[in-house]
């Protein structure tokens, strides 16, 4: 489901679990896997990558749908997971090989920079044609990473961004060529290993007090 690697001082947490969605074990494997690199001394940084056309669909309707008494304590779990990407020391770059749905799109907004793949797989938040809405965690965070009128069309029209579109839009900071998504992301972030995480964990946490406030609350 996961695989973790290090290329110089960058950490490449690989997600290979089908469409990637939010099952239990996966966000109990990429916890895991930032517990390695949060504990990890020196200079670091981490990319995630997803596998084949999608780079993670978010929430894992399914296990929602059969263990429903427990939705409020996993979107808590889910919410966890933005937070602690957003207050973690090393820099982080997101490498959308492919779909980034729904949460799957919010876990890409929780990272610092994102490179997106041309020519297939979109950003999209689908939530309302799905009949569904953001807590407030999840407004929060897609609110302050995203322009504002971006974040309006995405969330309320649940629009599919192409690369190109994302990258106008302001949503991603970089797109690549299929081959050269990864390579991309790994070279950003190793220019940003460097960085004191102590500083970066704390200006980004700081940064974004208000929405890790707002992950922490209640889900509904």
């Amino acid at each position: 489901m996961f695989d973790l690697q290090r290329d110089g001082d960058v950490f490449v947490l690989r997600f290979d679990d089908n469409e990637n969605r939010f099952s239990p074990a996966f966000l109990d494997g990429i916890h895991e896997a930032l517990d390695s690199v949060e504990k990890t001394e020196g200079s670091r940084a981490l990319v995630t990558v997803g596998t084949g056309k999608f780079y993670s669909n978010g929430l894992d309707l399914g296990w929602l749908s059969a263990n429903g008494d427990q939705a409020e304590a996993y979107l808590g779990r889910i919410h966890g997971v933005f937070a602690r990407l957003l207050s973690l020391p090393p820099p982080t770059v997101a490498a959308l090989n492919g779909h980034a749905f729904a949460g799957g799109g919010m876990l890409a907004l929780s990272h610092d920079f994102a490179v997106m793949r041309t020519g297939r797989g979109y950003f999209c938040l689908p939530e309302v044609d799905l009949g569904m809405t953001f807590t407030p965690g999840m407004n929060a965070l897609i609110q302050s990473r995203l322009p504002k009128a971006t974040a309006h069309e995405a969330m309320i029209t649940g629009r599919r961004y192409t690369a190109e579109e994302a990258l106008n839009a302001g949503i991603v900071q970089h797109i690549a060529a299929e081959t050269e998504v990864l390579p991309t992301a790994i070279r950003i972030a190793a220019a940003l290993a460097p960085k004191n995480g102590v500083a970066v964990g704390k200006i980004r946490t700081d940064m974004y007090a208000p929405v890790i406030a707002a992950l922490g609350r209640p889900a509904f």
